[in-house]
């Protein structure tokens, strides 16, 4: 065994170990009382580490952190880990690995289906079928990796829905209403501008510097997205590979980000244009806006939403869309083709022309 004795008079427990992919790695955890209580952590890791199967579900979980953390974002495995902590645990977390069956996987989801949020309403379909899928990825890594089988998840329905809630968006009159409304606010008006105008996210917006905007050319380049991970900021790369990209913006929105940047936020070169914006604000003036104007109830998300509608009616194909948003072609035809309900008759009535 490796423990050391530290100068604070704790035992630190380290040493490396081979993962299931073959490489080696180091392992190192600090604060044990006494030497044995070291060795008996670095066994009983090594242990399961070979992948016993009659480990318990939480050590197995340990394991699993181990083996995805490193191909993860922070924010993406942060949020895989609450689900797993919160809606996992509490049901497997004692039992042995091999003895899980699919009667166990049908109470946990009951057991969801049945939970309700703080304030008493349920959780949507959407999220309960993202729990669900976590559960199905985890026991999918042990039997891929470590053998497990059978299954219990195979034999088992998947629970929640697929599709998201009712895609909702704002025509360009509607949010002109709007924006003539909260025009008057020098704070909120330039990003809930960005936000429509470029179908940008969120994260997208909130992570903006001075430096991702050419004036000259008019062009806004999205290159991190912004985010609070326990507490303290975090500059992340965009959603996906394709979310890095080059938005071309009108002159009047780039004459707005330049008034927002020397009159408003007074940044920096290097700093976040929006640093003192967040979701609850934005919510705010939304939710204002809408109180006063009586145009349609939307979320903040439905600003992108409301940017893919404006482009689909100003006639620009799927591809184009795409490249703007960061989106991929096919995700564009497939979430937005309602928004589209005269392209069949328009390619029958193209066809009966070719016939003659």
């Amino acid at each position: 065994m490796s423990a050391t004795l530290e100068k604070n008079g704790t035992w630190t427990a380290q040493f490396r170990y081979e993962d299931i992919y073959g490489k080696s790695r180091h392992k190192c955890k600090r604060g044990f009382s006494t030497e044995e209580e070291a060795d008996q952590f670095e066994d009983s890791f090594k242990r399961r580490i070979k992948g016993s199967l009659d480990m318990r579900f939480v050590d197995f979980i340990e394991m699993y952190g181990e083996d995805m953390r490193p191909f993860l974002r922070e924010n993406t495995w942060i949020t895989k880990q609450y689900m797993i902590n919160d809606k996992i645990l509490p049901f497997f977390g004692k039992k042995r690995l091999r003895d899980i069956a699919p009667s166990d996987i049908l109470d946990w989801q009951n057991e969801l289906l049945g939970k309700r949020k703080k304030n008493g309403e349920p959780y949507s379909g959407t999220y309960v079928r993202t729990v669900d899928s976590q559960l199905v990825a985890i026991f999918a890594h042990a039997e891929r990796y470590y053998g497990l089988i059978p299954n219990p998840t195979a034999k088992t329905p998947r629970i929640g829905e697929r599709d998201a809630q009712e895609m909702c968006f704002w025509t360009r009159d509607q949010y002109l209403t709007f924006s003539d409304w909260l025009s008057s606010d020098p704070v909120m008006f330039t990003p809930i501008e960005v936000l429509y105008w470029t179908g940008v996210r969120l994260g997208e917006l909130l992570a903006l510097m001075p430096n991702d905007i050419d004036f000259n050319k008019c062009e806004m380049y999205v290159r991190h997205s912004f985010r609070k991970v326990r507490g303290r900021d975090a500059m992340t790369p965009p959603k996906t590979e394709k979310s890095v990209r080059k938005i071309v913006i009108p002159e009047f929105l780039r004459d707005e980000l330049r008034d927002y940047i020397d009159n408003v936020s007074k940044c920096a070169y290097n700093e976040r244009i929006f640093k003192d914006i967040d979701s609850r604000k934005i919510r705010a003036a939304l939710d204002a806006g809408i109180e006063d104007t009586g145009v349609p109830r939307i979320r903040i998300h439905d600003l992108r939403h409301s940017h893919v509608s404006l482009l689909i009616d100003m006639g620009y194909s799927a591809v184009a869309i795409a490249e703007r948003t960061g989106h991929e072609s096919t995700e564009i035809t497939f979430r937005y083709a309602h928004l589209m309900p005269d392209t069949q008759e328009k390619m029958a009535t193209a066809i009966s022309g070719y016939r003659g």
